[in-house]
């Protein structure tokens, strides 16, 4: 089946991008023993080129000179996160942070070449203006199959003793911004829809459909190598039932034959109680007969009887006969029975323990990040209390700001923040920098303090959060202009 042409774009992560596309030393030990996406026999078959004519060859460098590009042009420091604002309708807006370079990741052919890929990134930077700073052809990705591939499956193929499906992508890693403006470059969903039909006419692959079509959302690489990981446990589910239905059917036809069986061992008794009920006869009438009639009419009885008892015989001969074939069959059946039990007992336990084994991998992985987190949360709030308490202890500034939000907080029919505690704040707010961005880290601060110093409850933190985005908005300023009372 051909490959379907595809490629999702995304903010790069400056700091692990690089590691994983050029397979550090380290980004190879982290991921430890398992290689659950990574063949290193295949690396030497990965390909990469670095723009040499655009900056700094480090992403984080190139990423911090874009931001001084920023600011030389714009005269503003560049919006990294994202933030909320208000609208004019009172409702809240998320409004996303600026991404100076992002990263792409492309599907190719097997034999799709360095030259291929560097084609698609130039046609991307004349139609719009992004420029690609670095491309990386990765075939040693993929994921190992459990058993043996499909019938239709021309791509997998053996490393040492097991099966793998390679996955062959790129990564293009582009500037989107326009370093004249010092603005960000804005491709909509048709730009994109036309950049992967652009993917298919160069590397000549099947147009893939898109997702506003398939309804699908792209998958990271993890997610996809567990999402074939679950269709290969479904597939061996497949194969476990129809094991079991093989199973069931074998009892079947074993009960039939054991009635069969008692049904033929039933009449063969009948058989023989008819034989010795005609023994018995044979005997009575020969001795009536050998004292009424003489010996004529006692051979001509005799003979009758004597027919009839070996014409019985025989068919009890047979019976047996087919009684004893019968029994062989259920042998034959239990053995079967036995031996697809074993089979399908092993299959199982070697289901339960891949399993097991993945699910406890994922689950000390998941612990692993969690107790990383805590603890980082943890420290994080430590460096925020310590912080808190020398700005408390050594500046009337900080400590007035941080009591003007309690007192403002615990007046339940106080509505907003007074001029003085307005100005206290905004005197605050400048201990930390005079540009948008730190007032809204102070901002934040300030508030986590009070919260922490006045214990405030829910209802007092919506309140005071609030008022406290107002100011960092400029709310208080419009409405002092216009002359309106902030008490």
């Amino acid at each position: 089946m051909a490959t379907k042409s595809s490629i999702h774009i995304k903010p790069c992560n400056t700091k692990s991008s690089g590691a994983h596309n050029r397979r550090t030393a380290e980004y190879m030990r982290n991921i430890g023993k398992s290689k659950i996406y990574i063949v290193p026999e295949l690396t030497a078959n990965n390909e990469q080129w670095i723009n040499p004519g655009f900056g700094s060859p480090d992403l984080q460098t190139h990423y911090d000179n874009i931001k001084r590009m920023v600011k030389e042009k714009t005269g503003r420091a560049m919006q990294e996160k994202e933030r909320e604002r208000k609208g004019k309708n009172g409702k809240i807006i998320k409004v996303a942070g600026c991404s100076p370079i992002r990263e792409g990741v492309l599907l190719i052919r097997p034999d799709t070449t360095l030259a291929d890929v560097r084609k698609f990134g130039e046609e991307c930077q004349k139609r719009w203006g992004i420029t690609p700073l670095q491309i990386f052809l990765h075939k040693d990705e993929g994921h190992w199959l459990s058993g043996q591939p499909d019938t239709d499956d021309k791509e997998s193929f053996k490393v040492g003793e097991k099966w793998f499906k390679p996955n062959y992508h790129a990564h293009i890693v582009f500037d989107w911004m326009n370093h004249d403006t010092g603005k960000s470059r804005k491709l909509n969903d048709e730009d994109m829809t036309e950049m992967q039909s652009l993917a298919s006419d160069i590397l000549m692959m099947e147009r893939g459909q898109s997702k506003t079509v398939t309804g699908k959302e792209h998958l990271e690489r993890n997610d996809f190598i567990i999402e074939k990981q679950k269709e290969e446990m479904k597939r061996l589910d497949a194969t476990r039932q129809h094991r079991e239905q093989q199973l069931e059917k074998a009892n079947r036809k074993m009960h039939e034959a054991e009635i069969i069986t008692n049904t033929l061992s039933e009449m063969a008794l009948q058989k023989e109680r008819q034989s010795e009920d005609l023994d018995r006869a044979i005997s009575e009438k020969r001795s009536r007969l050998n004292k009424e009639k003489g010996s004529e009419l006692l051979d001509a009885a005799v003979g009758w009887a004597t027919g009839k008892s070996k014409a019985l015989k025989g068919e009890i001969e047979d019976l047996r006969h087919e009684i004893t074939t019968h029994e062989e069959t259920i042998e034959q059946l239990q053995d079967k029975i036995q031996t697809m039990q074993s089979d399908h007992h092993r299959e199982l336990m070697k289901l339960e323990s891949k399993h097991q084994s993945e699910l406890s991998r994922k689950e000390a992985e998941h612990a692993q990040e969690t107790t990383r987190l805590k603890n980082r949360i943890a420290w994080q709030g430590h460096i925020i209390d310590c912080l808190s308490f020398l700005l408390l202890k050594t500046s009337d500034i900080f400590r007035k700001a941080v009591n003007g939000i309690i007192r403002l907080a615990r007046d339940y029919y106080k509505p907003r923040f007074d001029a003085e505690q307005v100005s206290d704040i905004k005197s605050a707010l400048n201990l930390f920098g005079d540009d948008k961005q730190s007032h809204q880290a102070a901002g934040d601060f300030l508030y986590i303090t009070a919260i922490r110093k006045g214990k405030l409850d829910n209802r007092e933190q919506i309140k005071v959060r609030r008022e406290v985005d107002n100011i960092l908005e400029g709310h208080y300023d419009q409405q002092q202009k216009m002359g309106r009372s902030m008490g």
